[in-house]
């Protein structure tokens, strides 16, 4: 007796099914990518923050400018790259500083930098997209900006807002308010209530989060309501472990007890991984792609049609310019004939709207037609 092939055990089945895995695999071999600018005045704890989410030390040789250096100090930019992987998951982390940004005197310019180097990236790419060998493109663009507030104002300062303003439809902006051990928890919360309505007044849009699906269970839109309800991020940062009740923690001693910075009872730093790391990190980079991209795409396509036409119009004046006498040559006879065409140009035009009259005379006398004989 012949053995049954395996195949015909599942004659209904076809196989695309395991798509996403094969989408998994090929994923994962090829590794991710992802950029975070993070922009602050110096002093808000920045550097310790990033250590702390992504469990490294990109700022060894770091060296903090004394009070006099910082008096003509001007805003640029520094790119760290460190590679991370978790469990055969490989991510290419670049993480983009602004030192100087806020620390001179005169703060007008400090925005500038941060969007010249924004817009350098997205054209970069644009660049690289447009040419002939596309297959490895190295994506730089700016996937997330992390914008560091103070914790010791009473809401968003002028040099913030000229900052926001001008980035918020270039990059998605997520609000940090540094050292928020600084704060107890209603300061905290009239802090946030501030600094949106700020936003608010100014029309001011920062990252917004997807809409669950309805499909999603119940932890998950529960965990989505506490992120979106989290803006701005009140986080606190520490690369020290300590112990607390037999436990090793995460956090900042002071004389009066430990901040613990996984507890969110003290920060919301867990929140900001979750939503930065866990959750919501392609989708960060979707929306770079989707919206903010697209819109400088437009833009450049714009503008280079725009120079097209100009060049065409140029090459045309001089074109008849070059022509001996064109105007001149143009006869009697020719003006004539243009003189007609525009005559029955105006005539079908109106032979158009006396026929659209007519149709519509001709319905509503069927519709007069139509209630006489009801009645």
């Amino acid at each position: 007796m012949s053995k049954t092939p395996s195949f015909d055990k599942d004659r209904d089945y076809i196989g695309f099914a395991t798509l996403p895995e094969q989408v998994h695999r090929k994923s994962v071999k090829r590794g991710f990518e992802f950029t975070l600018m993070v922009v602050g005045e110096s002093g808000l704890g920045k550097s310790t923050l990033i250590n702390s989410l992504f469990l490294g030390d990109l700022y060894k040789n770091r060296q903090m400018p004394n009070v006099e250096e910082r008096i003509e100090k001007t805003t640029k930019v520094e790119k760290k790259t460190m590679d991370i992987e978790e469990r055969g998951v490989r991510l290419r982390l670049t993480v983009v500083d602004t030192p100087g940004f806020g620390d001179a005197i005169n703060c007008e310019d400090s925005w500038r930098v941060c969007t010249q180097y924004i817009d350098e990236q997205f054209r970069q790419y644009f660049t690289d997209e447009s040419g002939l060998n596309r297959r490895n493109i190295q994506d730089n663009r700016v996937h997330c900006c992390l914008y560091f507030v103070p914790p010791w104002g009473h809401s968003l300062r002028q040099m913030d807002l000229d900052l926001i303003r001008r980035l918020h439809r270039k990059v998605n902006i997520v609000l940090v308010i540094g050292k928020a051990d600084c704060l107890n928890k209603q300061e905290v919360r009239k802090l946030k209530e501030r600094i949106l309505q700020d936003l608010e007044d100014n029309h001011i849009q920062l990252y917004q989060f997807p809409e669950c699906d309805s499909d999603e269970d119940d932890d998950f839109k529960q965990q989505d309501r506490e992120l979106k309800a989290s803006i701005p991020f009140a986080v606190v940062g520490s690369n020290t472990i300590l112990e607390v009740a037999g436990k090793k923690v995460r956090g900042r001693q002071y004389p009066w007890g430990v901040v613990n910075v996984e507890d969110p009872e003290h920060s919301d730093f867990i929140k900001l991984r979750t939503f930065l790391i866990s959750t919501h990190m392609q989708d960060l980079k979707d929306t770079t792609q989707d919206v903010h991209y697209e819109n400088f795409r437009a833009q450049c396509i714009s503008q280079i049609s725009q120079h097209a036409l100009r060049e065409r119009g140029k090459l045309k004046r001089d074109s008849i310019s070059s022509t001996n006498g064109f105007d001149a040559a143009i006869t009697e006879t020719d003006r004539l004939l243009l003189q007609k065409d525009e005559e029955i140009r105006r005539m079908q035009d109106m032979l158009t709207q006396m026929q659209e009259k007519l149709k519509q005379t001709h319905l509503m006398e069927m519709k007069k037609n139509d209630s006489v004989i009801d009645v």
